[in-house]
């Protein structure tokens, strides 16, 4: 079995003093992808390299304390992308792939972040421009290998996936552009939904982020933002999902799916 974890931290340093740590050395996945680490090279040296026997590939952004991903990796990869090709927006550090091939498949894991654009107008247009560049590289390279993209994707793609969906439709995370481009990515390029597939009618339970403001963690008024895409193939090894809520690391709760195949 090869279990498999997304979580945006919300800061590696922050989400280290809440536990992080302890709760991977408990858990055991094979992987766990990562976004917002919001540190930089030298500040993870020496500390945050390796985290519970699993060693980390980064993508950092060039701004200070700003977004930042990574994969920990029980397994050592054949290959390290870091960054998808995008004169924009590879300085925010959006994306890293872990490639595992052997003669009989090629496979990718990956960390990606996408940007939120609840912000400003500005965030969102920059939103919007990366969905229209990303949408040909998944394509591109469902073509070629097998994937599991895991990761913060900022959208909530159907009223079900969030408690406020009536007042949030003009809002950032629910605008009918960016359910639009997850349904295409679903129905046209054909990836899965993994949680969906597994849980296809869950609602309050189904949530991964929770805004700070007001009470809405103890209220459970939550999105649900993090997501395992993949490839059919992948998608087809899927066994369990869950989403642990014993513990708060970040805004985010970690995200896993427990997939029937050994790396």
């Amino acid at each position: 079995m090869f279990k498999l974890t997304s979580l945006n931290l919300n800061g590696i340093r922050s989400a280290s003093t809440k536990g992080v740590e302890a709760w991977l050395t408990r858990h055991q996945p094979d992987c766990i992808c990562v976004q917002e680490v919001k540190a930089q090279a030298a500040d993870i040296e020496g500390r945050f390299e390796a985290l519970a026997g699993l060693k980390g590939h980064f993508h950092f952004a060039e701004k200070k304390g700003y977004s930042g991903v990574a994969v920990y990796s029980r397994h050592e990869p054949s290959e390290v992308v870091i960054g998808y090709g995008s004169p924009e927006f590879d300085t925010e550090g959006r994306y890293v792939e872990l490639r595992f091939d052997t003669p009989k498949r090629q496979l990718s894991i990956i960390s990606a972040y996408f940007p939120s654009g609840s912000s400003s107008e500005e965030r969102q247009q920059a939103k919007f421009r990366f969905l229209a560049e990303f949408y040909p590289h998944l394509v591109a390279l469902k073509k070629k290998r097998e994937f599991i993209l895991c990761g913060d994707v900022n959208i909530a793609h159907k009223e079900m996936d969030l408690k406020n969906w009536r007042s949030n439709q003009k809002n950032s995370g629910f605008l009918p552009e960016e359910r639009a481009w997850m349904t295409k990515l679903l129905d046209e390029a054909k990836l899965v939904d993994v949680y969906r597939q597994l849980q296809p009618t869950a609602t309050d339970t189904a949530y991964t982020w929770w805004s700070n403001r007001g009470q809405a963690y103890a209220n459970n008024v939550g999105w649900r933002l993090d997501y395992h895409l993949a490839t059919p193939a992948m998608a087809a090894h899927a066994r369990r999902e869950s989403i642990y809520k014993a513990e708060k690391f970040s805004d985010h709760a970690p995200l896993t799916v427990d997939y029937e195949f050994a790396l």
